[in-house]
């Protein structure tokens, strides 16, 4: 069910990133509302998909400086750029969020001994 949650939650923000660069909504909170929808998408993001967020994050303003040189629709592309990059951060602030929480359970549970790391030993008959 959060998968299905936060995939919606990407798809949305991924939707009004774009039609919000090239439409003015001026009756809601664009940014607000693209953090938001990332926060909720972040929620089952893999650690594997990680480090491609972080990479996407740090390329989008670069890519939008170069899109902003194609006349006509510059700007707007420059925009969504803009606009993806919010979501994304939001995304990845919350699955980071989550690893990080992850790595403190890990490691109090290291120092309290409630975790197991391997198997229990089987008797063996002799």
């Amino acid at each position: 069910m959060l998968n299905k949650i936060s995939g919606l939650a990407r798809a949305l923000y991924i939707v009004l990133a774009i039609v919000a660069g090239f439409v003015a909504l001026s009756m809601m909170n664009v940014a607000l509302v693209l953090v938001v929808l990332g926060l909720i998408a972040g929620l089952s993001m893999p650690r594997e998909r990680m480090v491609l967020a972080a990479a996407t994050l740090i390329a989008l303003p670069i890519i939008g400086g170069a899109l902003g040189n194609i006349p006509a629709i510059g700007a707007q592309l420059t925009a969504v750029c803009g606009n993806l990059q919010l979501g994304i951060a939001g995304a990845l602030a919350s699955a980071l969020a989550i690893f990080l929480y992850e790595l403190v359970m890990d490691g109090v549970m290291g120092l309290t001994g409630g975790g197991t790391t391997g198997r229990a030993a089987a008797a063996t008959a002799g």
